[in-house]
């Protein structure tokens, strides 16, 4: 079975993308943990009524644990973090046992963390069930958030191995396909103009995407995210690059209530701003508006929730991790896969904001 490799300084380990790649984990398994003792599934209600069975018969010889989580960002909080270590040590896991990852990406997320701090850490697997998740499966960020920030407590733990099923992605509903895909276009905006063009002339309507085409475009956007990530594990330089979008997409996840916006359509107005902050500040030939048209085709909000203030999305962005010393370090394109980090003015960005939201 192919494989897509990702490098970093701490470990090395395959992606395995198409329609039926759960069927090698068993071998994967036996493979490489001969000694595995235990085997523990975190997942959420939604994934786990429609495909834990599936996961579950292939892994019957391992007999395998299971505990539900929370959907989606309300998984990942100080009080599920710890119900899940002590489930962990209610059954008695050791350091040769393994978390498996099976869901979106919050599941990914929360479950990484938790391997990566259970006894200072023990091996897991991530099988994404979402769009969003070749994004967040690939590259070892792990964390839960604080009410104060996304993802502001975590670490860099890097799986195993990914297991990425396309099977699993035939019931995503149409907001989580419009979450998943802002990654998508986000990859091919930073790295890949080709990508970027592909993208704009093939994909009309999220909700009749083609294996073919869900196949080509994650496997590309887990090829750009390997490229980044392989030079820069840790970020501390170009792998900021990958926060394109989410500065004030995280700070209206945060604003508006975990949970209550999707992180794909809080990263997409996010990269709208940027872009139109990026046009801007260097005089781009970006086609913003032809942009903001496809976006719109394809089910997006193209604007700052109601309710949401500048002044208070300004303090969200200043507490962001990229901020340094208070700061807001933004990242622009100086072209179509050319980003770069520029520390922006608070009242810049403020009137920007302001601006933004009247357009």
């Amino acid at each position: 079975m192919e494989s897509l490799q990702i490098h970093t300084d701490s470990r090395s380990y395959p992606v395995f993308v198409g329609e039926g790649v759960i069927s090698a984990l068993p071998n994967f398994l036996k493979t490489h943990f001969p000694s595995l003792t235990k085997v523990v599934i975190f997942t959420d209600g939604n994934v786990g009524e429609r495909y834990l069975p599936a996961l579950e018969s292939v892994l019957t010889e391992f007999h395998p644990y299971t505990y539900i989580i929370p959907n989606g960002e309300y998984a990942k909080t100080f009080d599920v973090y710890q119900s899940c270590l002590t489930y962990c040590l209610e059954k008695k896991l050791d350091r040769k046992s393994l978390v498996i990852a099976f869901g979106g990406g919050a599941v990914g997320d929360l479950s990484g963390f938790v391997a990566a701090t259970f006894m200072r850490g023990i091996p897991f697997v991530q099988m994404p069930t979402t769009i969003l998740a070749h994004d967040s499966a690939v590259g070892g960020k792990v964390a839960i958030n604080h009410p104060l920030g996304k993802n502001m407590i975590g670490a860099f733990y890097q799986p195993e191995a990914v297991f990425y099923d396309l099977n699993f992605l035939s019931s995503l509903s149409h907001v989580e396909r419009r979450s998943g895909f802002a990654e998508v276009i986000k990859h091919g905006l930073i790295q890949d103009e080709a990508f970027y063009q592909w993208l704009l002339t093939n994909i009309s309507d999220l909700t009749a995407l083609t294996f073919e085409q869900l196949e080509y475009m994650l496997k590309k956007g887990i090829q750009i995210k390997s490229v980044i990530v392989s030079q820069d594990e840790k970020e501390k330089g170009i792998r900021a690059f990958l926060n394109f979008g989410h500065t004030l997409g995280h700070a209206i996840e945060a604003e508006a209530g975990y949970g209550k916006v999707t992180h794909g359509e809080a990263v997409l107005i996010g990269m709208l701003f940027a872009l139109k902050l990026s046009n801007k500040l260097f005089n781009t030939s970006f086609h913003y508006e032809k942009f903001k048209t496809w976006v719109e085709q394809l089910g997006y909000n193209t604007s700052i929730p109601e309710g949401l203030h500048p002044q208070s999305l300004l303090e969200r962005m200043k507490q962001d991790k990229k901020a340094v010393d208070g700061h807001i370090q933004y990242v622009l394109l100086e072209r179509i896969g050319k980003p770069v980090a520029v520390p922006l003015d608070d009242q810049f960005l403020l009137t920007e904001l302001k601006q933004f939201q009247q357009d």
